[in-house]
């Protein structure tokens, strides 16, 4: 009625192990990737905010007619 001895499921347990590995892989890979466009659009805002100051600091020349 019931089963003598175990199945052997240790491909199964190889597989879910190889899924896992590969699924946090991935996940790592998307943390680092976003981490690096992250600090590029800081670099960027900075650049940005930067040129926005040098020209609120240059007079602007007066046109009048």
């Amino acid at each position: 009625m019931f089963l003598e001895t175990m199945p052997d499921t240790s491909a199964y347990m190889i597989a879910g192990f190889g899924i896992s590995f590969a699924v946090m892989g991935i996940y790592v890979l998307s943390m680092y990737l976003r981490n690096t466009n992250l600090k590029r659009d800081a670099e960027m805002l900075k650049s940005l905010q930067a040129e926005n100051e040098k020209s609120k600091a240059k007079p602007k020349p007066n046109k009048k007619k």
